[in-house]
Order: C-alpha cells, then sequence, then structure tokens
C-alpha cells in the first residue's frame, strides 16, 4: 500500500500542527525538569513533573474517571498532523512531556492488544523514513498503554536534543558487531534485540516485510505467540516494542508500575518519567535499571 504522505513533508507538518494545536490550546504540553541518572553504564534521563504539570496531569486523569470515551473515533482535528496511509493517521499527542510527540493511530478501531500488522508496518515506515525518532509500542496496559484503540507513538531522535540518540545506545553498541537476535549483556531486563541495516529506510528499500519477519523473531524470543480471538491475532501477554532506525527491541512486561512509577517504552530507552521529589527518589535510590528489571518480568531465551 502506496504512503499518502508527501516525501519529506513529515517534519514540516508536525511542526506546522504543533503551532497551529498550541495557538488554540489543543496541544497541552506537560512541563517538567530534566534530571540524569547514570547507572549500569547507561545515562538515564529522568524528567520530573512541574507544579503546573501535575496540575495538568491530574486535570487529564479527573476527566478520564469512569468509562472513558474512545479519544481517537473521532479525533480532535486541532491535534491532526497527517494522514500517513489508508488506515494510520498522525495526531500529536495531546499531554506530551516530549516535544513533537506524535502518535500514529488506527483509522478504525483495533485493540491495542493486537499484534501488529503489515498495514501497521508500513505506516511505521513511512514516518521512520521521514524523520529519524523512536516509535514504541505498548502492547496492553502492565506494559503502559493508556488507550485500549491501537496505537504506536514517534519521538523525535536523539531524546535529549544532543548526544547519542538514546541513552541505552551506549550499551547496546557493544554488541553492534553481532548478528542475529541479541541479548545486551548491560541491560538487565529480559529483552531481545536486532540491528537494522544502515540503508534500509533509504529511497527505494522496502523496510516493512523485513521489519515484520524480525518483530515476530522479536516477540517469540521474549515468550510472547499470538493467540486467536474472535477472528483476531493477538498478543498472549503483554509487551513493549522500540524501533529506530537503527535497531528494534522487545521486552516483556508483568506490570505497569515500579512501587508508584509508571513505566512505558520509553523507559527501556532509557528515558523515565516520575511526578514529584518522592518517586524521583523512588527511582534513585533503587536504580533505573532495576526498576526496569521488577516491571519485565518475564524470563528471555
Amino acid at each position: 500500500m502506496k504512503p499518502m504522505l508527501e516525501s519529506g513533508a513529515l517534519r514540516s507538518v508536525l511542526e506546522r500542527a504543533t503551532q497551529h494545536a498550541l495557538a488554540c490550546d489543543a496541544l497541552q504540553p506537560i512541563e517538567s525538569a530534566l534530571h540524569v541518572i547514570e547507572d549500569a553504564c547507561v545515562r538515564f534521563l529522568v524528567r520530573q513533573l512541574s507544579p503546573l504539570g501535575r496540575q495538568r496531569l491530574d486535570s487529564r486523569r479527573a476527566r478520564g474517571a469512569g468509562v472513558a470515551p474512545n479519544p481517537f473515533l473521532p479525533f480532535d482535528r486541532n491535534l491532526f498532523v497527517a494522514d500517513i496511509s489508508r488506515t494510520h493517521v498522525a495526531l500529536l499527542n495531546k499531554f506530551a512531556l516530549i516535544p513533537w510527540h506524535m502518535l500514529i493511530v488506527t483509522r478504525r478501531f483495533e485493540a491495542q492488544e493486537t499484534l501488529l500488522g503489515e498495514a501497521d508496518f508500513e505506516a511505521l515506515c513511512a514516518c521512520l523514513a521521514q524523520v529519524d525518532g523512536l516509535i514504541f509500542y505498548n502492547g496492553g496496559t502492565a506494559a503502559g498503554a493508556s488507550q485500549a484503540h491501537k496505537h504506536l507513538q514517534m519521538v523525535p531522535l536523539p531524546l535529549e536534543g544532543v548526544g547519542p540518540p538514546t541513552p541505552i545506545d551506549s550499551a547496546i553498541e557493544r554488541v553492534q558487531v553481532h548478528k542475529g537476535i541479541l541479548r545486551v549483556p548491560d541491560l538487565t531486563f529480559p529483552h531481545a534485540l536486532a540491528w537494522l541495516e544502515p540503508e534500509l529506510f533509504e529511497h527505494g528499500s522496502d523496510p516493512v516485510s523485513h521489519l515484520a519477519s524480525l518483530y515476530s523473531q522479536l516477540h517469540r524470543r521474549i515468550g510472547i505467540h499470538a493467540i486467536e480471538r474472535n477472528g483476531e491475532q493477538y498478543q498472549s501477554a503483554p509487551w513493549n516494542l522500540l524501533v529506530t532506525r537503527r535497531w528494534m527491541l522487545g521486552v516483556p512486561r508483568q506490570c505497569e508500575e515500579f512501587q508508584g512509577v509508571p513505566i512505558n517504552a520509553l523507559g527501556f530507552a532509557g528515558s523515565l518519567f516520575v511526578r514529584d521529589e518522592k518517586q524521583m527518589e523512588t527511582i534513585a535510590g533503587a536504580g533505573p535499571m532495576a526498576a526496569l528489571t521488577a516491571v519485565s518480568g518475564l524470563s528471555s531465551a
């Protein structure tokens, strides 16, 4: 299926959409202060919410109490970024903690726990070919998903604005010479990693089938398999998927929080969020790597 995105247009339309959404107050970024915690050879980025950020988060949770409507059907036109394909649309994350945070959403309802299919990878590749970013997927509530409607998420790289693309790049580069499905010794949480060829997202390449194949290998390696439910393929357990232009990472999950601190897929890239000083002390005291290991409970093969 041919993407609907004009070649090279995503970055500019994302910037214009952000300016528009801010001007009409549709986009409500959550303010935070950035801290660094070095642990297990990784320079973790930990964002702590400001008082105003906490107010906005509390307001969001209050509005979402009870049975919340699906925010993607229909979606807020003021958060619209672009038509990616016939099956997916790009929207701004209304309550973004990281600038230019974008959602890649299915046009019709699909459950977040269903396995990613060819259309999902076509949308993923269309975006990643135009913006050097991190695309991540929270497969289920225990993996950090806050919406039941299937969506991937994308943030630009590098995560800190400068320096390495993600904090965990410093750890995974030590196994860059190896091929196949890998485990990184410095990452103590169960996981499976695959390197991608540098030219995979260049013009003329077709990365969809390759990424779909690696995706299947990754989730099988960490103990996730497909189960059929009402004619659709669901994942057998929650997990997180992270994809950059250089690598793919799969991580199993057993719970959403570490001692009250929510953790989604971004945590496994080395980017964590805490509400206040108490939660900061929790993460700093235990160590970010230990927190990630605690929430990803399945053993890797």
